[in-house]
Order: C-alpha cells, then sequence, then structure tokens
C-alpha cells in the first residue's frame, strides 16, 4: 500500500513538473467595434465578455460604441478594429473592392424599416414623393441606407424622389414633424412611439421581397490570412455569448444595465429581446448560421436595382467555418488534461462519473430550457393537455392571448369549453380515436369563443405524447388564429358572388343557380322561368339627380322586387339597371304573370330620394325553361329579346319571347354586321330637303339626311340604322363622313347659287359627347376649303341639354366661336325647359312635325306653335317648322311670325344631284328675296 502512494506521489510530481514547463499564455487583445451604441442588439458580444468566453479562448476583448452605421467597417478596414458588426450591405463593400469577410449571421432577417406617421388613410410609402427623410449617413457610399433605398427604388419611389438629411437617430425629429420619414429599427424606435402615443405606419422591405440578413460579424481577409487560429476562436466565443443572451434575456438585460450602459431602461432592453427572436430565430436556426443561395438571393437583388453586376462572383466573402482547427489555448488545456488524466486517471474515476452525471442533468437542463424558449416564444397557441380529464397542464403566453383569456382562467376552465358546439362535437369524436391509439395526432378548423363574446377561427392540430407509467395520456395541443384568413374568404367570396351595392347575387352566383335550378328541373320534370327587368328612364334619374341618388333608387328597386318572389326563387342584379329573376317550380302557367304584373306595379310607386321623388316603370322579358331554349345562352338571349320587345312596345310592360323576336335580333344583328362595311364599300348617299324662308319663298337652307343603300336590302332607313350605328360605335364614323359631303356641297351652292347659304346636319349624343378636340377636325377642314362657320347648322335634340356637363357648354362654346349654328331639333316633344334656352348657346328652334300634322285655327297645337313662335324671338331664336305638307300649315306658320318650314308641301329629301338641280331651279325666289331684302 506505501509502494502505491509513493508511485502516486511520484507521478503527481511529475505532472506538476510538466504543468510548469508550460509556457503562461498571454491573452491576444483585439477590438470589436459595433456600429450602434451599447443596446440589446449586440447582447451576446456582452455575455462573451462577462461570462468569461473570450479569456477561455484566449483573448482580451476590447468592445467600442459606434457612432453611425458604417464605422466597423471603415476601422476594420483600415486595422483600427480586427472586428466588426456590419449590415448586408457588405456584399456591395466586397464587390466595390474592400476585403471584408462575413464570419457569421446573427439576425437571420434585417430589422431596418422605415416609419412615416399615420396619415389615416391606407398605407401607401408613395406619401414620402416630395417629402423629407432621414435614411442613413449621406457621407459614405453604403450603409444600411441602400437596403432602404432599393426597398424604396422597388415600389417607385427613388431617392430623387424625396430629400434625404442627415440621420439624428432621434425619434423626436419624426414626431415634432422636423422629418417626414426616418429610418428605424423594429426592435428600436416602436417601443419610444409606443411609449409616447405616436401613431405610425412601419414600411418593411420584406413587403416586396427584399429580405436581406441584419447584423453581421466580419472581420477582413488580412486578419484571416495572418491569424487563422485567433478567428476562428472569436467567432466561436461570440457565438456562444449569443446562444446564451438569446436564452437568458433578463441576465443579459441585467447585465447591459450593470456594466454597458443605462441610456436604455430593463423594459426598453427586454422589448428589443422579444423582437430580437423572430429576426434571430435562435430555436429554429443555429446563430452564427449563413445560407450561400440566401447571399446570392441578395446579390440578385442588388444586381436587379442596378447596384452591382449580375452573375457577380463573391468568392471569400463567406467564412468557412473548419471545425477541425481548435485555437493553440484550447490544444494546450488538451495536453494537460491528458497529462493529468494519465496521471491522476484511477484517482479521479469516481469524480469522472459524478462529472460525467453532472453533465447529463445541465444538458438536461439545457435541452428544458431549449424548449422552454421554443415554448414560451413559438408563433402558435400551445398548451399541455390531460386527455382524461382535459384539464390544462401548461399553456404558452401566445395561446392565452387567442383565447383572450389569462393562465388563471384557462386553468379553471377544460379544454373545449369554449369552443363552438358544432366543432367540439368533430374534435370529440377525433380525440376518441386518438386515445384509443388509432390514431397519433389530427387537425381541425374550428371556432371558439372569446370572452367579449366574438367569435374567432382557429387552425387546431393536436399530438398524443407518450405517458409515463402509471399516469394519464397527454396531448400537446397547437393552434393558430386564422380569423383574418376566414374573413378575408369570407369576403372574397361575397365579392366575387354578390352584388356590394344591392347584396343581391351577381351575374356568376346568377349563372351558377340557374344551371342548378336547370339540373333540377330535369329531374323533376318542372319548369322554369327567367324574367329580364330593365327599369326604364333611369338614365334620366342619374343624369338629373346623380349617380348617387340613383344608387339609392337601385338599392330600394332591388328590395322591391325581391318583394315580389318567393325565398326559393333567385333575384339578381347583372349590372347597372338590369336585374334578373329565377321563378322555380312553377305551379300554374298564371303563376309567372301575376309575379311579372307585381314587380311592374311595386316599380311604379314613386321612389324618395331625399329631397326629390323619382318615377320609372320597367320592361321585363320572360323566357320559359325547356319550352324557349335548352342551354343558358340561349335561354337569357331570348329573355334579353323579350324585354326589348316590352321596351319597343311602350315600357311598363312585360312580354313573353317569341320565335318572331329570334328572327328580329338576327337581322339587328347582320344588319349591324353589314354596317360596318357600308363606308368602305360606299354605300351611303346624302340627301338633302330645302329649308325655305316663309315670308319670301326663298330656300336659304338645306338639312342633310344620310342613306343607305344596302347592295342587297336596298334603301335602308336611318329609323332602322341609326339605332344600330350608335350602339356599335359606327355613328362616329359615319357622322364625319356627313360632315365632310355637307361641307363639299355647301362649298359649291355658296359659291354658284348663293353666297349664305347654310346646311344643317344632325349630330346625335354619341358625337356630341365623344372626347377630344372633338371639332378642331371640322374646323381645319372648313378653314382649308375657305369656307366660314356660318354655313353649317348642328341640329340637336333637347336629351343632350340634359347632361350639364362642363364638356357639353364646352362643346357648344366651341361651336359659336367657331360661328357654327347650333339648332334645337324635335324641340317640345322632350324634356323642354326655359332654362335650357338662357344657359346654352342656341340660333334655332324647331318645331316637331306633331305639331305640325294638326295645325287649324282655335286649335291647341296652333296655341302652343305659337307661343313656341313668340318666346323663340323674345329670346333672340328662330324658329323652323317641320313637316309641312300643305298651304293652310304654311299660311297658318308665316302668319304666327315662323322663320322658316320644311317639309313635302316644298320638296322631299333628295339626292345632292337632284338637290343641286332643284336648288338652281327656284333660283328666282331666292333673287326676288335679295332685291326685297336690299
Amino acid at each position: 500500500m506505501t509502494v502505491r502512494f509513493s508511485a502516486l506521489a511520484a507521478l503527481c510530481a511529475a505532472a506538476a513538473l510538466l504543468l510548469a514547463a508550460v509556457p503562461a499564455l498571454a491573452l491576444e487583445k483585439v477590438t470589436l467595434q459595433l456600429k450602434h451604441v451599447h443596446q440589446f442588439q449586440f447582447a451576446g458580444y456582452y455575455a462573451a465578455q462577462e461570462l468569461g468566453y473570450y479569456r477561455e479562448a484566449g483573448l482580451d476583448v476590447r468592445i467600442l460604441e459606434g457612432t453611425d452605421g458604417n464605422a466597423p467597417e471603415r476601422d476594420v478596414i483600415a486595422g483600427k478594429a480586427e472586428y466588426g458588426t456590419g449590415s448586408s450591405s457588405l456584399l456591395l463593400a466586397r464587390m466595390a473592392g474592400k476585403p471584408v469577410v462575413v464570419l457569421g449571421v446573427i439576425f437571420q432577417h434585417s430589422p431596418y424599416a422605415l416609419a412615416m406617421r399615420q396619415s389615416g388613410a391606407e398605407p401607401d410609402i408613395r406619401r414620402l414623393i416630395g417629402k423629407r427623410a432621414m435614411i442613413g449617413s449621406l457621407t459614405d457610399d453604403l450603409g444600411n441606407a441602400d437596403e432602404l433605398l432599393a426597398y424604396l427604388t422597388k415600389e417607385g419611389v427613388p431617392a430623387t424622389s424625396f430629400q434625404r438629411v442627415e440621420h439624428s437617430f432621434n425619434p423626436d425629429d419624426l414626431i415634432n414633424g422636423k422629418v417626414d420619414a426616418m429610418a428605424i429599427y423594429t426592435t428600436n424606435e416602436p417601443d419610444t412611439f409606443d411609449r409616447l402615443g405616436f401613431p405610425y405606419d412601419i414600411y418593411s422591405p420584406r413587403s416586396v421581397g427584399i429580405d436581406f440578413y441584419g447584423d453581421n460579424l466580419f472581420t477582413s481577409e488580412q486578419e484571416l490570412a495572418n491569424h487563422p487560429v485567433r478567428v476562428s476562436a472569436f467567432r466561436a466565443a461570440s457565438m456562444r455569448g449569443w446562444q446564451w443572451a438569446m436564452s437568458h434575456q433578463e441576465e443579459a438585460a441585467d447585465m447591459i444595465l450593470s456594466k454597458y450602459s443605462r441610456r436604455s431602461d430593463r423594459q426598453h432592453l427586454l422589448y428589443e429581446a422579444r423582437q430580437m427572436v423572430p429576426l434571430v430565430q435562435p430555436v429554429l436556426v443555429e446563430i452564427g448560421y449563413m445560407n450561400p443561395d440566401r447571399w446570392q438571393h441578395i446579390a440578385e437583388v442588388y444586381a436587379g436595382l442596378g447596384m452591382m453586376q449580375r452573375q457577380a462572383r463573391f468568392d471569400g466573402f463567406m467564412y468557412r467555418v473548419d471545425t477541425s482547427r481548435t485555437s493553440l489555448a484550447w490544444l494546450y488545456r488538451l495536453l494537460v488534461a491528458v497529462v493529468l488524466l494519465l496521471v491522476l486517471g484511477a484517482a479521479i474515476h469516481f469524480s469522472l462519473l459524478a462529472r460525467e452525471r453532472k453533465r447529463a442533468l445541465e444538458t438536461i437542463r439545457h435541452g428544458e430550457q431549449r424548449f422552454r424558449t421554443m415554448f414560451e416564444a413559438s408563433p402558435l397557441g400551445i398548451a399541455l393537455i390531460d386527455s382524461i380529464t382535459y384539464e390544462y397542464r401548461d399553456i404558452n403566453a401566445r395561446y392565452q392571448e387567442i383565447l383572450g383569456r389569462s393562465q388563471h382562467e384557462l386553468r379553471a376552465l377544460r379544454w373545449l369549453e369554449v369552443g363552438h358546439p358544432d366543432d367540439v362535437v368533430q374534435i370529440k369524436a377525433q380525440m376518441a380515436l386518438l386515445t384509443t391509439q388509432q390514431i397519433s395526432s389530427f387537425k381541425a378548423l374550428s371556432r371558439l369563443f372569446r370572452p367579449d363574446g366574438t367569435v374567432t377561427w382557429i387552425d387546431v392540430s393536436v399530438n398524443a405524447i407518450e405517458p409515463e407509467a402509471g399516469t394519464h395520456p397527454h396531448h400537446l395541443c397547437m393552434i393558430e388564429d386564422v380569423t383574418a384568413k376566414k374573413q378575408s374568404e369570407t369576403l372574397i367570396w361575397q365579392q366575387a358572388n354578390f352584388d356590394t351595392l344591392t347584396q343581391l347575387p351577381n351575374r356568376r352566383m346568377f349563372l351558377d343557380r340557374l344551371a342548378h335550378d336547370m339540373l333540377k328541373s330535369q329531374r323533376d320534370q318542372s319548369r322554369i322561368a327567367v324574367l329580364f327587368i330593365d327599369l326604364d328612364h333611369f338614365k334620366e334619374v342619374n343624369d338629373t339627380l346623380g349617380h348617387q341618388q340613383g344608387d339609392v333608387l337601385l338599392i330600394d328597386a332591388a328590395r322591391r322586387i325581391s318583394a315580389c318572389v318567393r325565398k326559393s326563387d333567385t333575384v339578381a342584379r347583372l349590372g347597372g339597371d338590369e336585374f334578373t329573376v329565377i321563378l322555380t317550380e312553377l305551379e300554374a302557367p298564371d303563376h309567372v304573370e301575376r309575379i311579372a304584373q307585381a314587380i311592374l306595379n311595386s316599380l311604379l310607386k314613386p321612389f324618395d330620394l331625399g329631397q326629390e321623388q323619382a318615377f320609372v316603370s320597367a320592361s321585363i322579358g320572360i323566357t320559359l325553361y325547356p319550352d324557349d331554349a335548352l342551354d343558358i345562352d340561349d335561354l337569357l338571349k331570348h329573355a334579353d329579346q323579350a324585354m326589348y320587345a316590352a321596351k319597343g312596345a311602350g315600357r311598363n310592360r312585360y312580354s313573353y319571347f317569341t320565335p318572331t323576336l329570334q328572327v328580329a335580333a338576327l337581322n339587328r344583328m347582320r344588319l349591324t354586321n353589314d354596317l360596318r362595311g357600308a363606308l368602305k364599300g360606299q354605300q351611303f348617299a346624302l340627301y338633302f330637303q330645302p329649308i325655305v324662308h316663309l315670308e319670301s319663298g326663298a330656300i336659304h337652307k338645306a338639312e342633310a339626311l344620310i342613306r343607305w343603300n344596302h347592295p342587297q336590302r336596298g334603301l335602308v332607313s336611318p329609323l332602322e340604322f341609326i339605332p344600330l350605328a350608335e350602339a356599335s360605335g359606327l355613328i362616329v364614323d359615319i357622322g364625319e363622313w356627313v360632315f365632310h359631303e355637307s361641307a363639299r356641297w355647301v362649298q359649291r351652292w355658296r359659291q354658284q347659287v348663293y353666297g349664305e347659304f347654310q346646311v344643317s346636319l344632325n349630330q346625335s349624343p354619341l358625337e356630341f359627347q365623344r372626347e377630344g378636340s372633338s371639332y378642331q377636325g371640322w374646323l381645319a377642314h372648313l378653314q382649308s376649303l375657305a369656307l366660314p362657320g356660318q354655313s353649317l347648322v348642328v341640329e340637336i335634340t333637347e336629351g343632350l341639354l340634359l347632361d350639364a356637363s362642363s364638356a357639353v357648354s364646352n362643346r357648344l362654346l366651341q361651336l359659336r366661336d367657331a360661328g357654327i349654328q347650333v339648332a334645337l331639333d324635335d324641340f317640345g316633344t322632350g324634356y323642354s325647359s326655359l332654362s335650357y334656352l338662357k344657359k346654352f348657346d342656341i340660333d334655332y328652334l324647331k318645331i316637331d312635325r306633331s305639331f305640325t300634322r294638326n295645325l287649324a285655327p282655335d286649335s291647341s297645337d296652333m296655341a302652343l306653335s305659337e307661343a313656341i313662335i313668340v318666346m323663340a324671338h323674345k329670346l333672340g331664336l328662330k324658329v323652323i317648322a317641320e313637316g309641312v305638307e300643305t298651304p293652310e300649315q304654311r299660311d297658318l306658320l308665316a302668319a304666327a311670325g315662323c322663320d322658316y318650314g320644311q317639309g313635302y308641301l316644298f320638296a322631299k329629301p333628295m339626292p345632292a344631284d337632284q338637290f343641286d338641280a332643284f336648288l338652281r331651279d327656284n333660283a328666282m325666289p331666292l333673287a326676288a328675296s335679295i332685291v326685297k331684302a336690299n
């Protein structure tokens, strides 16, 4: 026994001699330059310093605050510091030739963003245009500014569109309005804004796919080449400090307050820590890890914005961790440990066992702590629940937040007690399978009730947990609040299927329901009726009272129509003032007629629109399935044709579809197609009808009337093809042709017959209201023919004057300034109002033929005609009477003071060549009138 202890003593002495021979290791001094002042953003480095991780690596580290974000880059390249912290702009620096090397990524997502004061409207980054903004330093080429400037460029707000000012890093400058926007860290300034009650919007580059790394630990190529072991040791110790800091946030905050800075209070430091968790992602990603593909993505974003070349290579930019290389200090300690193990192996056998047990317990503790961090910081609500009693065993903060209840309240409840009854049944059925081990997990979409009575939609994921012997089984319940998603889906579905104004089904939903009802009709051998409803005179309500009042009328009309049908029927709004009704399971033939008449009667009642009342009626087209058509398109087409037949019959009535309507519709379609080639085929001809001066009998004027010589149909009436031309938009080109032909003939007659001759041409409202400088081309053409504006008269209808828009007034002023006169056609049959005659520049009133036709002494038509003539003359207007067919009518009008007459008594409309001869043959009365006038 004595010999053994003597040998052991000798070995110990030898170990002591060996340890004495190892030279004392001096700590290597290095500097870490931060990019900002001390805050939780750099907590990992403080932890590595204060917990001795740097000293264990053989390093004496000096940590310096930064004055601006570019200080680390400048000092590391200049050799003033060996290490620094920087943003993803390090990649731009590398591409600019600066020898920087990234050792590790701390922030997997950049916290850099832009803050602006809330405006009350939807957030819009374009509000920055023309404003003042603090984004990065103005004295450095690169820095954090590049990330935000890239984001703004991508959003259509280039740096030239706003004024950049030097960054003060003082939130008061934004709060007090000194600037309109400032670059911020989402981990920092929002806490200041919230405390001061400042309303703000945050704009993040991540919203447009610019997802950069945040803080990065970096060094220089020189440091890496000269001290590779030191670089490896510094990196490892720093990452070790970061792991501790993110797992011990409160201790790290106290460490900063005690050793580094009291610039921020403890509450703010913990706010930083919480905001850093989703950016650093310590649970999901090893701190320091960086992905080459992610750097490549950042390079492509820079290249796409013109900040660096495409396909650029950045070899050597990312540090490669060599796990086989260890620091010299660790190598010495390993040698010492080996010697000690050789010397004291037997003596410390039990000590090693105890240490191993302690290390295992420490590993378990770290694992539990890691799980606890994941549990508490998870964006999902997580709860551990007894599968038999449904009691809560553990609940994280997010779970409490989603349910709107504290942990104490939830402990007093049982799982599923606040769930929607319809969903609880389904989940309990799944739980029965889970507890009998038929399944190990399941997912469900469920609803729960919050304390304020609102319903929250959640995605539920339940997983069984292996129970310990003699204990109840447990399960882990994870929930995610998807209420916003469900509301968005509901809104999208509502907008896609229902009319936003009336809340009736729209065209999409109507077609879906019609298809469904047609299938049901086939199975039941029943009939369906489709009613196509168009409101009569609705445009007049819009034009006179405005679109807002028109919308009120449409809402009321929708309500009235819906009240006339059964709940099983469908009422839809296809658009504008068009409604449709699907009547299913028709029991008797007169059922459709009763409903159609009820709708007509309901819509005839006055509509109260604020201070005004409006009166409209409806035209209804009715088609039956399967009698009139077997598919949806034909069914709707036939209903539309029947509706137009009802309008043509006088409105405020319903009409059934008949084959005759189909033939008429086909004729209209073919005629419209033929009309498209009529101009190019020179099928139009211009006819002229004289306008006679009643006192002298002279022909001073003529009205130009268009005729269509169809190759197969012969002469087509304007009453038939003009509405088609207006509906197809061809009326504009036809009107231009009429103008040029009229100008050509009036030039001839002014030169050869009478120097003051005028030609009247009709203008469709669609021509008159078209966009652009409508009469500039006319005026230029008249000037090229040496014709004054007085050679033409433009005839418009009273309905056009209902639109009191500036466009109508401007067109009339343009005509007046050019000398072109304006005649108001068919006066007395439309919306006659003295205010129109006073407001607009009108030269002639044309008495409609409906007054002239029945002229007789002491008749009401005579009284009205005389009143029109006297009123017109008082206002300085000339009067033209249309439809003069007998000498008695002419004499009565002349006696009443009417200026001009037009009608079959004088001449029918005739082709231009015939009218030319007619005009020359009737030159005598014209000459006589000239002599009389002189």
